[in-house]
């Protein structure tokens, strides 16, 4: 019996891909710099737009994907190739959870210049604040888990 079935394997391929072309696409758009990212969100100073540039393609991208290559699959009640089934939101509504996450999340993002992407390519760099700052949000995470029960 083979470790993976063919499915199985072609999907594991499928997000090793977009995660290299999204690591790639981060270095090459200096994305990884926390400097270049609190330069976007200093609106009042010296701002640098290219972080919206980078925002708007990743928009398109997926629109344009999602409408051509999705879209028509979810109304034909088609499953996606690699999955059995569109795991898909279906919550709407703004909670107190969504609200406080987001707050936080963007403090933190303006405070450090930092998200989870970004660290994560970082990491290849060994530099020590980037790691320490991967420690922190994972034990943050794990205690999040904690609050959340």
């Amino acid at each position: 019996m083979p470790l993976l079935k063919s499915k199985q394997l072609f999907f594991y391929l499928s997000v090793f891909i977009a995660g290299a072309i999204f690591a790639i696409g981060l270095q090459v758009a200096a994305m990884v710099d926390p400097n270049k990212v609190k330069g976007f969100l200093d609106i009042t100073g010296a701002w640098d737009p290219s972080l919206a540039l980078v925002l708007f393609s990743a928009l398109v991208v997926f629109t344009v994907g999602f409408k051509l290559l999705i879209a028509p699959k979810i109304a034909q009640n088609d499953s996606p190739i690699l999955s059995d089934t569109f795991c898909l939101p279906t919550r709407k509504d703004l909670d107190k959870p969504l609200i406080v996450g987001a707050i936080l999340f963007g403090a933190g993002w303006g405070i450090s210049g930092l998200c989870p992407g970004p660290t994560i390519v970082n990491l290849v760099h060994f530099d020590a604040k980037i790691m320490l700052f991967f420690v922190v949000m994972l034990l943050a995470m794990k205690l999040t888990g904690f609050i959340k029960r």
